[in-house]
């Protein structure tokens, strides 16, 4: 892959001076804080904005909740956020022209494209690492402290889905000559995903079988049936890519 130290070096750079990186690192950090704090004082937060009257009494608040508000904040919401992160990460340099200037240069396309998608995974690593070790943090403090080990593995799922999507995503900003094209073919695999994880024996083939292993991972029941949605969603970032590579080596730029 020629070139593809420098134009890794170029990504990064980029994602600080756009504030890409502090921005989307400081939106999951929020999620990882507000997730335990949610799940612990939501019954208060119900009492303070309803009347009385309604008498709406939640169960009392656990470990469960605190993780099932990470992961409804880090794997659903993120899952969005990774498309909009990505949906110009190909498409915007085509439409500008840069990615014509770039690639007269001695860098292969191949370089180009893995170190966007590079950079894109270790965005998403290292907001979504930041996250749920604030999210450990305070779940210690309300809750007790979870196991460390689970929450790592709860990590690198949710990791792993949301880069599923990004992947999705990055496809149709590489096929695609529009930023918007790009999203709508990430909003699409997002929908078929969930479509199709609502049906039992697709969803253990599928990113969303992924958070219901963190799920239990997280909440101290270990790695339950972790293998075919591991491998499917680690097949589906594979595919993805070369598939963008391949539409990428063919068009004129």
């Amino acid at each position: 892959m020629t070139g593809f130290g420098v134009l890794l070096r170029k990504e990064l750079l980029e994602s600080w001076r756009t504030l890409r990186l502090p921005v989307v690192v400081l939106l999951f950090l929020t999620f990882g804080i507000l997730s335990p704090l949610t799940a612990r004082y939501l019954q208060d937060i119900i009492d303070a904005v309803a009347p009385q009257r309604f008498g709406i009494r939640l169960p009392p608040p656990t470990l469960t909740d605190a993780v099932d508000q990470l992961l409804k904040n880090t794997a659903q919401t993120g899952a969005l956020v990774a498309i909009l992160i990505t949906m110009g990460s190909v498409a915007t340099e085509k439409e500008r022209g840069t990615a014509a200037f770039v690639l007269v240069k001695p860098v292969s396309r191949l370089a180009f494209l893995a170190a966007k998608l590079t950079v894109l995974a270790a965005l998403l690593g290292i907001s979504i690492g930041l996250a749920v070790g604030a999210a450990w943090i305070y779940t210690t403090i309300l809750f007790g402290a979870p196991d460390v080990g689970g929450w790592l593995v709860l990590a690198m799922l949710v990791w792993l889905s949301t880069l599923a999507y990004a992947s999705l995503t990055f496809v149709g900003s590489t096929v695609f000559r529009s930023s918007l094209a790009g999203a709508a073919v990430g909003f699409a695999g997002l929908i078929a995903i969930a479509l199709a994880s609502a049906v039992p024996e697709f969803s253990h083939y599928l990113p969303p079988g992924l958070t219901a292993v963190a799920r239990t991972a997280a909440v101290g029941g270990g790695l339950i049936d972790i293998v075919r949605p591991l491998v499917a969603t680690v097949a589906i970032i594979t595919v993805c890519f070369v598939v963008a590579w391949r539409s990428f080596e063919r068009q004129e730029l």
